[in-house]
């Protein structure tokens, strides 16, 4: 193991021994280090709300950006937290959860559930919740620094989720899981290694995931949305309904849908999207160039 592996190693398992509040504490340290820095992160972060909230004043949109850059950095050190403690400690920080029967009538109907989880709040509580409620299934990609992969691993598999591997495998092992009427969970708002078009997003084009439309189509399963909303003393778990637009024929019909669904749980916590993320990297004539560093 090299010394870049060794130190990430040693930086997560300290702060997985820290109380949740600490790991919070901590995060907004280095969320503040970033925006003083000037980060990349907040450079995206603010081209991505001037594009998606045009309207906005542009002071409150500057806020917004600075206040996502925190809360991203206190989902980093949150999940260490959450990773490397017990369940039951994890557990007792959900202080409340919202909605919850749209999961529960899937399940008791046998048809599967699909659950998109948008880069919202901590998506990785709300997944390892998910699996307290029934035989779970997701996708898994190994970290770059391979040191790193058996603690996140065994840190989502805590609560038993099957991670499969995103290839082809992974999504026959997502398929074979819906028709057997169990739970898969799935995040839709990165740009897709394994097929997409481009659907409307805060009313941009956006490069779309078909992932969650093929699996609707072939297994007939419900779609709910959620995501860990970060309150005060820990997490509110948040459930919210699909349109059931999402559940068309059309692919186009059902991205658009799908889309519109981020944008609601987005809707509930604005501060705690991932903005920093380069959403419209991609753009229907080509390669988009609203990222460049030279651009004002």
């Amino acid at each position: 193991m090299d010394i870049k592996s060794r130190l990430a190693v040693a930086a997560l398992k300290l702060v997985g021994r820290l109380p949740l509040r600490w790991s919070r504490r901590l995060g907004r340290l280095f969320g503040r280090l970033a925006i003083l820095s000037r980060s990349d992160s907040l450079r995206v972060s603010r081209i991505n709300l001037q594009l998606c909230y045009p309207a906005m004043d542009p002071d409150q949109r500057e806020q917004l950006a600075r206040n996502s850059v925190l809360h991203t950095a206190m989902t980093g050190f949150e999940v260490a937290t959450i990773w490397r403690q017990p369940w039951s400690r994890s557990e007792d920080h959900i202080v409340r959860v919202r909605n919850q029967q749209l999961l529960c009538d899937g399940v008791e109907e046998g048809r599967g559930v699909l659950v998109l989880m948008p880069h919202t709040g901590n998506w990785e509580i709300f997944g390892m919740y998910l699996a307290t409620l029934g035989p779970s299934t997701a996708l898994y990609a190994p970290p770059k620094i391979a040191a790193l992969d058996p603690i996140i691993r065994s840190g989502r598999e805590a609560t038993g989720t099957n991670m499969v591997p995103t290839n082809v495998h992974g999504v026959r092992a997502l398929l074979k899981a819906l028709k057997a009427g169990n739970i898969v969970m799935v995040l839709p708002d990165q740009e897709p290694d394994m097929g997409g078009d481009f659907a409307p997003f805060f009313g941009r084009p956006a490069l779309t995931m078909t992932l969650a439309y093929n699996l609707l189509q072939r297994t007939g399963c419900r779609c709910v949305f959620g995501f860990g909303k970060r309150v005060e003393g820990g997490f509110e778990l948040v459930f919210l309904p699909a349109e059931q637009a999402i559940y068309s024929d059309e692919q186009k019909v059902s991205l658009a849908a799908m889309n519109r669904g981020v944008e609601a749980c987005i809707a509930e916590a604005p501060e705690q999207y991932q903005w920093e993320y380069k959403r419209f990297r991609k753009h229907p004539e080509g390669k988009s160039r609203i990222y460049q560093k030279n651009r004002r």
